[in-house]
């Protein structure tokens, strides 16, 4: 199973290029940033590591068509592609921060993603495009600069219909805080989707961005944790029950600004919510443990492995060096078999 690492979308880009040279060393598969509405630009950011690594692949988690048209961000993607010598990388998504802060509200997101996706592919075949979809036009695209292989795209899809569809025509898919059990039901949506389209049900690459808080204590890695819990996904009404019961996920629910107050003003206090629910959903729907337990972050990655990932994308946060390297030692070696 591939192992990546997400880096905090605001790093500089000397930080940069010193975190993913540093995976690139320790045998991880690729980096990626956040894409933030208020952070540094994730294609611009990612230069100088493209121009100063050989192997790790890069790029940013999501960009969507309704802040960037997809002509130009085929154009920004295929831009870094051609820099990092064809080891670019992209998730496509409908939605995120960015949407929401622009003030916009997507319609018909899974046709606006697949058009998405396949105007990059258009755009970056080399050859002469123009792309007249229900969503997005595009006149006319030739890119005669092009050198490399085309970039790979991903497509951010949780729910049925957008795991379903991507099976069809992306490159791979990325989850999002998908616990293990969950993974298998996503395998059920995407694998009939693959077979219908004739593809690789065995290696069709499925990822999953997952939180890592392993830290020397066990009050370390729990106060990150909560820090951060409001930009999990597994908090919210679709998923929460995946980690507590019915009741314990009303009580989650009920106090939802609690979580996205702490976030903000970046607290480990969550106002209203028990230390139990809290721990159970740290313990449940992230990498919470001392690096003296590390085996139990190794047999959850297995788990993941088992359950039908190809791939995981890993989000550390403080001490991000610290993180790639126990990553690299620990976790990818007990996945590459």
């Amino acid at each position: 199973m591939r192992i990546d690492i997400i880096l905090e979308s605001n790093n500089s880009p000397e930080t940069v290029l010193k975190l993913g040279k540093l995976a690139e060393e320790v045998g991880l598969g690729g980096v990626w940033v956040s894409n933030m509405n208020d952070s540094r630009d994730p294609f611009i950011n990612f230069v100088p590591l493209a121009m100063a690594s050989d192997r790790i692949k890069l790029g940013p988690i999501a960009i969507s068509p309704f802040e960037l048209h997809p002509l130009k961000m085929a154009s920004s993607l295929i831009t870094l592609n051609e820099m990092a010598k064809g080891r670019a990388q992209i998730v496509v998504g409908a939605g995120g921060g960015t949407v929401g802060a622009m003030g916009i509200k997507p319609t018909r997101v899974v046709r606006a993603v697949r058009e998405c996706v396949e105007i990059i592919k258009a755009a970056a075949s080399g050859k002469p495009a123009q792309y007249n979809g229900e969503m997005f036009k595009v006149r006319w695209y030739d890119a005669t600069w092009i050198e490399h292989r085309p970039p790979f795209i991903y497509v951010g899809a949780n729910g049925p219909q957008m795991l379903a569809s991507a099976a069809r025509y992306a490159d791979g898919i990325m989850m999002s805080d998908f616990v293990p059990e969950r993974v298998i039901w996503a395998r059920e949506h995407i694998d009939p989707a693959l077979e219908e389209a004739g593809r690789d049900v065995a290696t069709f690459p499925v990822n999953n961005f997952w939180a890592w808080h392993v830290k020397e204590s066990r009050e370390e890695a729990y106060k990150e944790a909560r820090i951060w819990l409001a930009v999990r996904g597994t908090i919210y009404d679709k998923y929460i029950r995946d980690v507590v019961s019915d009741e314990e996920a009303e009580i989650v629910k009920e106090n939802i600004w609690s979580f996205i107050n702490a976030y903000q003003i970046k607290s480990d206090v969550i106002e209203g919510v028990p230390d139990e629910i809290l721990n159970k959903i740290i313990e449940h729907g992230t990498s919470a443990s001392t690096i003296a337990e590390i085996d139990r972050e190794v047999e959850r990655m297995r788990e993941f492995k088992r359950n039908g990932l190809t791939e995981i994308a890993i989000r550390v946060y403080e001490n991000p060096a610290d993180s790639i390297r126990l990553i690299g030692e620990t976790i990818a070696p007990a996945l590459k078999d």
